[in-house]
């Protein structure tokens, strides 16, 4: 990555600093600092003289991959769901026009609050009164995206709204047995469960925008409880719900889960609602029947640990560095995942 003399890479600070105003109501002089995250983008924060905050981001240099790193698909979703009830960034601009940048970019306002990766970081922000609101608020929040008619918000057109599960399942699957070579590792239960899944797959209800990765660590807290912004759109699409709430289900860990040894899952600490209680209160938010859970449970286990091999496989044939990487951990997050898909694989035979 290279970085000018001001070590910011991937921007020319100057061409950017005498934009922003023209589109913000910014002014300067602007101080930037590197927001760390964000899928390998480059992502900044932006001060003004008067304090208001942005954030500019724009894909990573160097050659990329097809459709990856679409700015204009993250920067459209939040711009359509602004005016909604479900909190994101405020959108300020998206561009693409090489004079200011060699690559299309968007700005979007700064949002106050923390995600959760960490019980410790829970400890520090929430109380165990908060921890309740937090729960309601992110399945609350679930609800209301999933209670939007995407041609209603200018996303009609944001993916194919049927066979979202099985278009998934082909994907996950291909990776899968793609990444086997450089993975040196095959397991048969991915393999059976392919085919189980394939071969149940359930009756579709109307296409909603699913978010695909709509877990605690990608939505904003504030020390209340209150979801203030959920973050990081990239593979958001048109697709099943029902998909959608399954993954923040398996994403929200209680005591005696099945999980990696030594992980420090933010959702165990006293005072969160139960996933059922979570599950309850979507289906009272939605009208949704929420009998064929288990299924998209399943679903959603093996989707992860197709993802997590093909993650494993790359850093293993060393086209990612492993610097810093615990592999070993990699690895038993597979086994997990399969694991906890064949419980739920249990429950749809």
């Amino acid at each position: 990555m290279e970085a000018g003399d001001n070590g910011v890479a991937g921007f020319d600070v100057a061409t950017i600093d005498a934009w922003l105003p023209s589109v913000s109501g910014a002014t300067g002089p602007f101080t930037w600092t590197r927001l760390e995250g964000g899928h390998s983008n480059l992502t900044y924060l932006i001060v003004d003289s008067e304090g208001r905050e942005f954030v500019i981001r724009r894909p990573p240099q160097g050659e990329l991959l097809p459709k990856a790193h679409d700015m204009w698909r993250e920067y459209r979703i939040i711009d359509g769901l602004w005016p909604t009830p479900v909190p994101v960034a405020e959108p300020v601009s998206y561009q693409d026009e090489r004079s200011l940048c060699d690559a299309h970019f968007y700005v979007m306002g700064k949002v106050d609050g923390n995600a959760l990766y960490t019980g410790e970081e829970v400890a520090a922000l929430l109380d165990v009164s908060a921890r309740k609101r937090a729960g309601e608020s992110f399945v609350d929040t679930l609800a209301a995206l999933h209670s939007i008619a995407p041609e209603d918000v200018g996303l009609g057109d944001l993916g194919r709204p049927d066979g979202y599960v099985a278009r998934q399942l082909k994907t996950w699957y291909g990776s899968w047995t793609a990444s086997v070579g450089d993975a040196d590792y095959d397991d048969p239960r991915t393999h059976s469960l392919h085919e189980l899944l394939s071969s149940k797959i359930p009756e579709q209800g109307e296409g909603r925008v699913v978010h695909g990765d709509f877990g605690p660590h990608n939505c904003l807290f504030l020390s209340d409880g209150s979801l203030s912004a959920v973050l990081d759109w990239e593979i958001a699409t048109l697709g099943d719900p029902l998909a959608d709430i399954a993954y923040s289900i398996n994403a929200w860990t209680e005591p005696g889960d099945n999980i990696a040894e030594g992980v420090d899952a933010p959702t165990v600490l006293e005072g969160f609602p139960s996933r059922q209680e979570l599950m309850e209160r979507y289906a009272a938010g939605t009208g949704a029947d929420l009998s064929l859970m288990p299924y998209y449970r399943a679903f959603n286990w093996f989707k992860t640990a197709c993802i997590v091999h093909g993650v494993y496989a790359r850093y293993r044939a060393g086209k990612k560095s492993t610097e810093g990487v615990d592999m070993d951990l990699l690895h038993t997050r597979i086994g997990i995942a399969l694991d906890n898909a064949d419980t739920m694989a249990a429950d749809i035979l």
